[in-house]
């Protein structure tokens, strides 16, 4: 199992959109929204680090209206 807490900064006034898309992505197994530096946050569960990795890069970076990320793989 490889589980990562993903940092989302998303386009001002989207963060709720940003915050639906993730929530239907299956490996996105929580995610909130929060007040700071970043707008949103999420835990992202999958089987592989393969698949952790392909996950974020092709279904939460490509999401419309995500700025930027940052990953941090739990060890």
């Amino acid at each position: 199992m490889a589980t990562a807490f993903v940092l989302i900064n998303a386009e001002i006034g989207s963060e709720n959109e940003v915050l639906k898309d993730l929530k239907a992505i299956p490996e996105v197994k929580e995610a909130q929204l929060v007040y700071g530096v970043y707008d949103i946050i999420a835990r992202i569960e999958t089987d592989t680090m393969q698949d952790l990795k392909d996950t974020i890069s092709w279904k939460i970076r490509r999401l419309d209206k995500v700025r930027s990320t940052l990953t941090m793989i739990v060890v």
